[in-house]
């Protein structure tokens, strides 16, 4: 059995720093790039505008036009997803970034990951009707009432933005589709694999690089003494950004505090879990290229020692898991500075100045979006097949919903019906021991080291928002280029693999923003079938008997 443990592991360092040395005859790098963005460019028009139905082709669903259950295993937005696939590239790349820039035991283990979750766990949970999943559909990010009907949030949130216990007393419980909690319970596993992998598998590596650290015989490799003919980052200006940032939060949030609600030790507490998990997640990152989160877990917290704030959950969430994955993005930054010999103050400076800018940027964006388009996000006013349904966005608001102003303790504890979930925090915490036990009873087996439970377990954790045509079109390829090319032909992978990924990128970039430009922003549409998506209207429909729902048969 082939297995890739005597693959040559290639960086993005030796794709743009090495010298290169192409065959006579063979494409440069730099011309090979821009023949990529030009045709991602050309070839985005299609499912970015002409034929939108390229970005989910749900063959399956085809079949049986009018079965409930055919529409639920075939539907690559809404379903299983079993044989779709997505011939656009921001499908692949939209949740999981690219797949071409992944290690291909991290893609395989993405993908028995996916294919566990996807088509054991869920079949059996929904199937079975656990936790009433029949009344919901199989796939869907909304909260709903005991009865099938989507719950009405607005109704139990009172004029300050609490919780509204009397009316949420009356209306019931929040009930969520068996998928969705059960990715609930994958993030709890995964939070608590992450700890126990970096400790057996990584811990005696800390232990020694932290002592090196502070000996004075620690050694230098080649690149940091190439470095020192620059200047060093004064620890000093890391200092005053940290200390000034947190001072303006505190200050926002106590200035502020009707409306963010989150208290000055909240902050506090957020940056602490950040600077906690920063190692564990960033040496998972580094060597598997897939991020585990920490945005469930901050919910868990601030939702059990300050409940019915949903605002001061988002904030909390913010502060705690978004500032830990930008350090790591700042981290990656500063390395690929290292390899590259680029000053270090003028990768601080560019880094600096590109988060303000970043952020003027997204700001107007906003603001402009939501002035010039009706109904943003609102998906009980749009289109079915409208843009603008924001579904990362709805996840969020969901999530303070669910965690912030509901609470864990009336979804996931003693006053919830989804508290068996918490046994998935022990299962994630016993897999990577027993994957380390393999390993150490069968050292001859290589294969085992390559099993990362904190990957195969956090594989779905961007679902939803994304759904199965983003997995199987991700794994795709990554099997692809993977397996194929770099078996057969790995001096082309080393050459192009990197260029190929940022050219595909760059050119739907340049493309989709033009085409919201020219055509989007005016409501210039292209109506006939290969628009009218992914053909699947039935696999959103409930199964249980007597449910009632638009659109869809009731089953008697």
């Amino acid at each position: 059995m082939w297995w890739p443990t005597n693959l040559v592991q290639v960086s993005l360092f030796s794709a743009l720093h090495e010298k290169e040395k192409r065959p006579k005859g063979g494409m440069s790098r730099n011309k090979f790039f821009v023949l990529v963005l030009a045709s991602g460019f050309a070839y985005y028009v299609l499912p970015g505008y002409l034929f939108t139905m390229l970005t989910s082709i749900s063959w399956v669903c085809w079949l049986d036009p009018k079965s409930v259950l055919v529409q639920q295993l075939g539907s690559g937005m809404k379903g299983l997803g079993i044989g779709s696939i997505g011939l656009d590239w921001s499908t692949i790349s939209a949740y999981l970034a690219s797949p071409l820039a992944s290690p291909w035991f991290a893609t395989a283990n993405v993908a028995v990951g996916y294919c566990l979750f996807m088509y054991v766990l869920i079949p059996i949970g929904y199937w079975f009707n656990f936790y009433k999943a029949k009344n919901f559909p199989i796939y869907s990010q909304d909260l709903f009432m005991a009865n099938g009907e989507k719950y009405d949030i607005l109704s139990i949130v009172d004029s300050h933005f609490h919780l509204d216990r009397d009316a949420y007393a009356k209306n019931g419980s929040i009930h969520l589709c068996f998928l969705f909690a059960v990715t609930y319970g994958i993030g709890f596993a995964t939070l608590s694999a992450t700890l126990v992998h970096v400790i057996l598998f990584n811990g005696s590596d800390l232990w020694r690089q932290t002592r090196s650290a502070f000996s004075d015989d620690k050694k230098i490799d080649i690149h940091t003494k190439l470095m020192k003919v620059y200047d060093a980052v004064p620890m000093w200006w890391f200092w005053v950004i940290l200390v000034v940032n947190i001072a303006a939060i505190i200050f926002a949030c106590q200035y502020y505090n009707e409306s963010l609600q989150l208290p000055w030790w909240g902050v506090l507490l957020a940056c602490g879990i950040a600077v906690t998990f920063t190692l564990p997640i960033g040496i998972i990152y580094a060597t598997t290229n897939q991020q585990p989160g920490l945005n469930i877990i901050t919910e868990y917290v601030i939702g059990y020692i300050y409940p019915e704030r949903p605002v001061a959950n988002m904030c909390f969430k913010v502060y705690g898991y978004i500032s830990m994955s930008q350090a790591l993005s700042f981290l990656a930054d500063f390395k690929l500075g290292h390899y590259m010999k680029i000053p270090p103050r003028a990768m601080f400076m560019a880094q600096v100045v590109g988060t303000v800018l970043a952020v003027l940027v997204y700001t107007v964006t906003a603001w402009w979006l939501m002035a010039d388009i009706p109904n943003l996000c609102d998906t009980n006013l749009l289109p079915s097949d409208s843009p603008w349904t924001c579904p990362m966005d709805r996840v969020f608001f969901d999530a303070s919903v669910i965690w912030g102003l509901v609470g864990p303790r009336r979804i996931f504890g003693d006053l919830g019906e989804y508290g068996k979930v918490n046994w998935f925090f022990l299962g994630g915490a016993i897999a990577p021991l027993l994957v380390w036990l393999a390993h150490k009873l069968f050292p001859g087996q290589k294969w085992i080291k390559h099993i990362h439970m904190p990957v195969l377990l956090g594989s779905t954790a961007m679902m939803p928002p994304a759904s199965a045509v983003n997995f199987n079109s991700w794994i795709f390829l990554g099997f692809i280029s993977g397996f194929i090319v770099f078996r057969f032909r790995p001096e082309l992978w080393k050459r192009y693999n990197y260029i190929l990924s940022g050219g595909l990128d760059a050119g739907t970039s340049f493309m989709t923003v033009l085409l919201f430009l020219a055509l989007g922003s005016k409501n210039i549409g292209l109506e006939w079938w290969g628009n009218k998506g992914e053909g699947c209207p039935l696999a959103s429909c409930p199964t249980a008997r007597g449910v009632k729902v638009d659109g869809c048969p009731v089953v008697n």
